[in-house]
């Protein structure tokens, strides 16, 4: 896709520093970490959201962030790793993403960045998993 800074990145027509190249993916530093080392890996293929992930793809890029959370640990001292994707809301670039940022305790992130609810009672839990259910069927 010509406008997407990431499919740029993978092409190599825009800076990047690359940290993991496969066949189907490319992970590379963010440009405004949440802290140092935070990765983000993209498939090479101009996906825009998860559930446009191709199935052929969906163990491998799994693989991909996997390899990632374990070097943070092992290369950067890190003690775990936050890992996320954003679809559509919060996607600051409209190519598929995955973050795998190196956390430590006591690092300052707390919790998620968005805001917490909570249901209102039993049956309006049970209502929201009911529509997910019939969703996933």
């Amino acid at each position: 896709m010509e406008d997407c800074v990431f499919c740029g990145i993978v092409a190599g027509e825009h800076e990047a520093e690359v940290v993991l190249a496969t066949d189907d993916f490319v992970a590379f530093l963010d440009q405004r970490p949440v802290f140092k080392g935070h990765v983000l890996l993209v498939p090479r293929q101009h996906v825009v959201t998860l559930p446009d992930l191709p199935a052929e793809l969906r163990d491998g890029f799994l693989a991909a962030a996997q390899r990632i959370a374990a070097a943070v640990v092992a290369g950067l001292g890190a003690q775990g790793s936050f890992v996320a994707v954003n679809n559509t809301v919060s996607q600051s670039v409209p190519h598929l993403h995955l973050h795998v940022v190196p956390r430590t305790k006591g690092d300052g992130l707390r919790g998620f960045f968005w805001p917490r609810t909570k249901y209102a009672d039993p049956s309006d839990r049970d209502h929201y998993a009911g529509l997910l259910r019939a969703a996933l069927e």
